[in-house]
């Protein structure tokens, strides 16, 4: 039986990077989504230190504003695309907006409790 070096040349390189195609962004992405970015983590800083709403107001747009930076990475930055992958992407985007929403919320709700179930601060005029 004869040994042919070169048989399994066919067979190209045996499974590797068949379809699979690697999203890399170019510049103009990098850029776009570190303006994104910025802008989006200085308007709840804005918020925060001028006060121009209610704290309840003030809460919700900053988990908003959470929400769309968290998006904004998954686009630019980690290049996901709902038609990319065969929809293993949008399954990690479902996923990470189920993840966010409860520590969102999960957090919310542990300042609120802790909030409410503080000792009362005394009164510095009924110290001795």
């Amino acid at each position: 039986m004869s040994h042919d070096p070169h048989a399994h040349e066919d067979h190209g390189d045996h499974g590797h990077g068949h379809g699979v195609e690697i999203p890399h962004g170019s510049m103009r992405d990098y850029v776009i989504g570190f303006v994104l970015s910025v802008i989006l983590t200085a308007i709840p800083f804005y918020l925060v230190m001028e006060r121009p709403f209610s704290n309840g107001v003030t809460a919700a747009a900053i988990m908003g504003f959470a929400v769309i930076q968290i998006l904004v990475h998954m686009v630019y930055f980690l290049h996901l695309k709902p038609s990319a992958e065969g929809g293993w992407t949008m399954t990690a985007l479902v996923f990470t907006i189920i993840v966010v929403a409860i520590m969102l919320s999960g957090s919310l709700w542990v300042m609120y409790h802790l909030n409410a179930n503080m000792m009362p601060m005394m009164d510095p005029s009924q110290l001795p």
